[in-house]
């Protein structure tokens, strides 16, 4: 069975950059785990470099800014170039650029449903901390009330996947019905979020895919948390336990994630966690 882990890490120096210039370490270091994750399990790995699918909102439609077009594009939406390489996998991880991997992490591939068309984490499944269940409950009520799909809330909000972490049995390409990844988030039920109408100004693919994944149907593989633990999201106590550490919003990491030698540390539980959390 052939698989891939697929990376997108696009945008004009000035975008992805370190503190002191050049490439961001904290992508590179990042990127560096993943490769040797790959390499020992036998698994392809893809970083995109270029815009392959450049989807632009309308800016009159919705409330998007031109910052968000800085690039002439909207960078959020190229991960999902990934689906053209279905043609030569039959699974597929889609991982951030701020992503670490453990070396401890088992194959993600074999940890997923083979009878699921979609896996991922759900947030509000994680060891979160009360500030950051606090947040997500609220941004939770935000993207996905108004929708008409099976989403059920509870104390914590509605349920949905972040997105920072998916993988994918070919299944899913069913439900793309032939579509181009392009003509797919260009569906006219999909351009509220494109065009980021009202609470969806802010919005990136993950809205988009957890209505999708809903919408349709899909087979659905609920993982552990360990996949994605998101850094100052979850519970400092249980971050050492995760195989796939989200590095997930930087300015929360020791001089914005561009110290490397601080990010191992805080790899090997070895860095004083006590600064703030989300």
């Amino acid at each position: 069975m052939r698989r891939l882990i697929f990376q997108v890490d696009v945008g004009k120096p000035s975008d992805l950059t370190s503190l002191n210039g050049g490439p961001s370490k904290l992508y590179s270091f990042c990127q560096d785990s993943v490769a040797r994750y790959c390499e020992k399990y036998g698994i392809d790995h893809h970083i995109q470099k270029e815009p392959m699918l450049k989807i632009l909102p309308d800016l009159k439609n919705g409330n998007r800014s031109q910052g968000s077009i800085r690039l002439g594009y909207l960078p959020i939406y190229e991960k999902e170039h990934a689906f053209t390489f279905f043609d030569r996998y039959e699974q597929i991880a889609i991982i951030d650029s701020d992503i670490y991997i453990r070396d401890n992490a088992p194959n993600i591939f074999d940890h997923l449903d083979i009878h699921s068309d979609f896996g991922g984490v759900i947030e509000r499944e994680m060891p979160i901390t009360p500030q950051y269940a606090n947040k997500i409950k609220h941004y939770s009520v935000s993207q996905y009330e108004s929708l008409e799909t099976n989403h059920k809330p509870n104390n914590l909000g509605y349920e949905f996947f972040n997105m920072g972490m998916m993988v994918m049995n070919k299944s899913i390409t069913k439900f793309l019905k032939g579509m181009t990844p392009r003509e797919f988030i260009m569906q006219k039920q999909f351009k509220k979020f494109v065009d980021g109408v009202g609470a969806w100004k802010w919005s990136t693919d993950q809205t988009l895919l957890n209505y999708w994944v809903r919408k349709e149907n899909m087979g659905l593989d609920r993982m552990s948390w360990k996949w994605n633990a998101l850094f100052k999201g979850i519970q400092d106590e249980h971050f050492n336990k995760a195989w796939f550490l989200h590095f997930f919003l930087k300015d929360n990491l020791p001089e914005k994630g561009e110290n490397v030698e601080k990010l191992q540390a805080i790899v090997d539980g070895k860095l004083n966690m006590d600064f703030k959390h989300v």
